[in-house]
């Protein structure tokens, strides 16, 4: 078990130490990290019911110094805060302005919307679905990304129905650290669940594919995967009390689904090494 633990835990580390790297992270910083997150998963996860967690319990289970996790008990978790929250508010905007109908056209496709205004416009959009961040900063957002475009009559007409930013790499780590979060997260609850409780987890690949065939298949993929997800955002949406105050229920609960595409090459001198 914990041979094939390991195996496993290399081929998801070789990925992330390569982004470590290449943003200058070394290893004691990454070192203290992963300490800390440990110390924190044993206080909070493997204690002993009826009793209060300690240092000394915690040292134990994490092969830690007593010494050695106080010290990284008490360091700070650095934050991503805005990144995540830019994040959130502009992918909410997009999705609300694909499927609310008050802000599509005739045909069901999101419609080119006036800046201000009574009635349909983007600001009345952002303030919906956006809370009450200026629907100027959201606009440069989107117009930054590439989400957008300006058109002659002063009207603004959306261009991709995701958002992803392009040129901020703080923006692409935030976003690491809760999509790979969502998909290890799935995985653990598969191996500790009997099987009428697994979340749904599958992927398809071929190893044997020519290089002229991976257009097409980053295009099928693309429209694919993205006629699925806007068909889950929409049920989603009718189902989630910030959108919809309405509906009734009891706890708070967080659901989704995600869709990634991958491709490496497998020839003799590609990058064959196993991730």
């Amino acid at each position: 078990m914990k041979q094939v633990l390991s195996a496993a835990v290399i081929r998801l580390l070789r990925p992330l130490v390569r982004i470590l790297l290449r943003n200058g992270v070394p290893y004691g910083s990454f070192a203290d990290l992963a300490k800390r997150v440990y110390v924190d998963v044993a206080m909070d996860e493997f204690g002993i019911q009826g009793r209060k967690q300690t240092i000394s319990r915690v040292s134990i289970i994490t092969g830690l110094s007593r010494k050695e996790a106080k010290r990284v008990k008490g360091l700070s978790y650095p934050k991503d805060t805005e990144a995540a929250e830019r994040y959130n508010r502009a992918a909410r905007v997009i999705s609300s302005w694909v499927r609310d109908k008050r802000f599509t056209d005739s045909k069901g496709q999101p419609a080119d919307l006036p800046i201000e205004g009574d009635g349909a416009s983007f600001s009345e959009l952002v303030k919906l679905y956006s809370g009450d961040v200026p629907a100027r900063a959201i606009l440069d957002e989107l117009v930054r990304v590439g989400a957008i475009e300006r058109l002659q009559d002063g009207r603004i007409r959306l261009v991709t129905r995701a958002y992803l930013p392009k040129t901020e790499e703080d923006d692409k780590l935030s976003i690491l650290g809760t999509d790979v979060r969502d998909i290890i997260r799935t995985i653990d609850h598969n191996l500790i669940c009997n099987h009428t409780e697994s979340f749904f987890q599958r992927k398809v690949s071929y190893d044997n594919l020519p290089a002229e065939v991976l257009p097409k298949v980053r295009f099928l993929t693309s429209s694919e995967a993205q006629t699925l997800l806007e068909k889950m955002d929409q049920w989603l949406s009718q189902h989630d009390r910030d959108v919809d105050p309405s509906v009734s229920g009891t706890g708070k609960k967080r659901a989704g689904l995600g869709i990634y595409y991958f491709e490496e090459d497998l020839t003799e001198g590609g990058n064959n090494h196993e991730d």
